[in-house]
């Protein structure tokens, strides 16, 4: 049996819980270290997850440095806070491991380059967490759009991803903290509407943007809406917010038809990952006026988490793949930084109140 990618956690934030167990159900990775300021912390979260997703080898606990040190460490994940990300996924690869990193990678398009580049002068992987991008209904919904009579010429893009935080997270939640997240709601969740925005539009840069800070804690957005506009006409529009309940939609819009996408973040709990499309006619005789709706639906067999097929599994193993490999993937770094291109676009806009501003491509 071919030997696993081996894994370091540089981190313990909640989201590294998700992913310790997406790395024991990858089927070809394994979880040696994970490291905290205090090894102490660290020794605790392993302990805390170890006894419900069983490692056959306990995971050591460590510090930072000495987990990059350690010569049974292949890969990192690191879910630091976005304000210290650069210093560490750079000294990751300067130490040769490869990099998971969550998201939103850095607080500038200048940090990622800063980290893409020092991976790839390392001859390491860089790719960001967005675990959507690894899930078996992003094909079908390519082979849907590009089908020329579904949607026909795509035409608008739209899309929310919010969740209405309770008080106690703008009292102490690093999301709302300047020093260590300060996109705030634009890069926690705003990350993944322009993500889904790019992917649509295979990843060209919109010429411009226009974004606007609806709501902020402390200088960080908490709510912020935005308007991208490419080249080719194609419109988008996304709203994120910490201050509005649970929804994560995406709707494309074409010249013959439209797709909906319920849950494109984090797919509803269940045993498929699905959207729907629709072909809508809409029809006037004499005095009756009729809209006709043509709903269908489309579907994969994917488990939305926990499981060897979820998504998390899907992005470990599909990472885990590159390094076992040595065949790295340029495409990953590259959709990272004009993630982020189009990041700052949206910060510089809504700094000048929504004057619209070009995407440095």
């Amino acid at each position: 049996m071919p030997s696993p990618c081996r894994w370091g956690i540089l981190g313990t934030a909640n989201i590294a819980r998700k992913n310790w167990k997406a790395i024991r159900l990858a089927g070809n990775s394994t979880l040696t270290a994970v490291a905290s300021r205090d090894p102490a912390r660290a020794a605790a979260f392993t302990a805390e997850c170890q006894a419900e997703v069983p490692f056959p080898a306990p995971p050591a606990a460590c510090g930072y440095d000495d987990l990059l040190r350690r010569a049974d460490v292949d890969a990192v994940y690191i879910p630091l806070p976005t304000g210290i990300r650069r210093e560490w996924v750079v000294k990751a690869a300067e130490a040769g491991k490869h990099v998971l990193c969550e998201k939103p990678c850095g607080t500038t398009a200048a940090d990622v380059k800063a980290m893409t580049d020092a991976c790839r002068a390392n001859r390491v992987q860089f790719m960001d967490g967005v675990m959507f991008m690894h899930s078996g209904r992003l094909p079908l919904l390519r082979q849907v759009l590009d089908d020329g009579k579904t949607v026909g010429e795509v035409r608008r893009i739209a899309s929310q991803f919010s969740f209405a935080a309770p008080a106690e997270f703008f009292g102490g939640n690093i999301r709302t903290s300047t020093a260590l997240e300060p996109l705030g709601c634009l890069g926690d969740l705003g990350w993944y509407n322009v993500r889904f925005t790019l992917w649509v539009m295979n990843y060209g840069l919109p010429e411009r943007v226009a974004g606007r800070t609806l709501a902020a804690h402390n200088g960080v957005p908490t709510e912020f809406a935005a308007d991208l506009f490419f080249p080719n006409g194609v419109s988008a529009a996304f709203y994120c917010s910490f201050r509005t309940e649970n929804q994560q939609w995406a709707h494309v819009s074409g010249s013959r038809g439209s797709v909906r996408v319920p849950d494109f973040v984090l797919p509803f709990h269940g045993a498929e990952a699905a959207f729907e499309s629709d072909t809508p006619v809409f029809d006037i005789t004499g005095c009756t006026f009729r809209m006709r709706t043509h709903p269908k639906r489309h579907a994969v067999g994917e488990y939305s988490d926990g499981a060897a097929t979820a998504q998390e599994a899907n992005m470990v193993r599909a990472f885990a793949e590159r390094v076992l490999s040595g065949q790295l993937d340029d495409t990953w770094p590259a959709i990272a930084l004009k993630t982020q291109q189009v990041l700052d676009a949206c910060v510089a806009s809504a700094a000048a109140d929504g004057r619209p501003v070009p995407v440095a491509g």
